[in-house]
């Protein structure tokens, strides 16, 4: 194997772990909020509906906590790739959420916890979108596809490994040592990593706007293809929210009386079935030639599972686990979706909307939380969700007939 072959090989490797323990410690909040806030909480003498109540508050605040620390971090790192290079962001953010993770596991306040959920949510936004960038800047354009949907795939196959972590150590504090400590190995892994050579190229044009994130905002065009990449996966981040990491609300809010008693087992569950997704929705698109298709095709899919999850999930609790599973499948499309946020944008501002893209996606989770107060002022829980759950779908699917097809599409220019 030639030399290059095996640079390339390790890129997408180490591309796909830093993916691995991304998701692991992004989705190890939800798998423990309920037993961590009840142990920082067993010092007060709440009843049990008051405890209940208490984690559901606070366990909402938290995850904001992280969701903004993602948006903010997205903007940093992204602009940070662009400008310094791609590796720079894998280095750094890595770091940053592997310390935040280690001393989230020594905490034993909840303003502690929500400073260190913002810390990680910071670290944890550049991770994905640089290793993307790379991945995408460095195979042929016929084949990238199939390179991001192994990062992708592997990746989100982490969410597994953290819910089987979990239940067999049912220690909320070492399963956050797990994931920082994970993390910090990597580092011996992105030894020898290269940089792009599209973007060193770039980096010598003196005229290139390098991560100029208002450069977006000034142009209608590109302002308007970056709205619709990130609307498109909207839809992914209200079903994990509202239907999977807060499946023990929202199932008791439908009637449920024996559903899941926390996040673990619903969020593995989901994230089984996005893993299969993604490599079913990645190899579709390289079949198809077309990244368009796919997206509006597991858009309606996750629009179709929605609508039987409302109907369906709570006749038993072995249905219920059915449906996440499907409905984890129907949103596999996040691999597709990193492609075409990549392939959309030229060299010089490709890692800073790589990397903004899905952390405003996440980020959405706070917006949709604040509408789901306001909405319970006027109407039930479960159709606020779904009131939400309208006007996310309609706007991903404009979004998907608007968005520009960017398969095999030449990503070697500038704005």
């Amino acid at each position: 194997m030639k030399r290059s072959e095996l640079g390339l090989n390790k890129l997408v490797l180490v591309a796909a772990l830093g993916y691995f323990v991304d998701i692991y410690d992004l989705v190890l909040f939800g798998m423990e909020r309920v037993a961590s806030l009840k142990d920082l909480f067993s010092q007060y003498n709440y009843s049990a509906e008051e405890l209940s109540k208490k984690i559901d508050e606070v366990g909402s605040s938290l995850l904001s906590y992280q969701m903004i620390g993602m948006i903010l971090g997205g903007i940093f790192w992204g602009i940070l790739g662009d400008k310094k290079g791609r590796l720079s962001v894998l280095f750094g953010s890595i770091i940053t959420y592997s310390v935040a993770n280690i001393i989230n596991g020594l905490i034993n306040t909840t303003e502690m916890y929500a400073m260190l959920r913002f810390v990680s949510g910071f670290g944890l936004a550049g991770e994905l979108g640089a290793g993307i960038t790379l991945v995408s800047e460095t195979m042929q354009k016929e084949k990238r596809g199939i390179g991001t949907t192994v990062v992708a795939s592997v990746g989100l196959f982490g969410a597994v490994v953290a819910g089987v972590t979990t239940l067999l150590i049912n220690n909320w504090r070492a399963s956050y040592f797990i994931g920082g400590g994970m993390g910090l190995l990597l580092l011996f892994l992105r030894i020898g990593v290269f940089e792009s050579g599209m973007y060193s190229a770039m980096k010598e044009n003196e005229h290139a706007k390098k991560g100029n994130f208002f450069y977006i905002f000034s142009h209608p065009k590109i302002l308007l293809k970056y709205l619709n990449i990130v609307l498109i996966a909207v839809p992914v981040w209200y079903v994990m929210y509202f239907l999977v990491q807060f499946a023990p609300e929202t199932t008791k809010a439908l009637g449920m009386n024996n559903g899941p008693k926390d996040g673990r087992i619903p969020i593995m569950v989901a994230y089984i079935g996005i893993t299969i997704g993604d490599v079913f929705s990645g190899l579709l698109s390289q079949k198809l030639k077309s990244r368009k298709k796919v997206l509006l095709l597991f858009i309606s899919l996750t629009l179709a599972l929605s609508i039987i999850y409302f109907a369906l999930s709570t006749v038993n609790i072995a249905v219920f686990y059915c449906v996440i599973f499907f409905i984890g499948f129907a949103t596999g499309y996040w691999a597709v979706f990193m492609s075409s946020a990549s392939e959309l944008f030229g060299t010089n501002i490709r890692a800073t909307v790589t990397t903004t893209a899905p952390n405003f996606v996440r980020g959405s989770v706070t917006l949709m939380s604040l509408a789901h107060i306001n909405l319970q002022m006027h109407f039930s829980k479960i159709n606020s969700i779904i009131i939400i759950g309208c006007f996310v779908f309609v706007l991903a699917f404009f979004a998907c007939y608007k968005l520009e097809e960017t398969f095999s599409k030449d990503i070697n220019y500038v704005e």
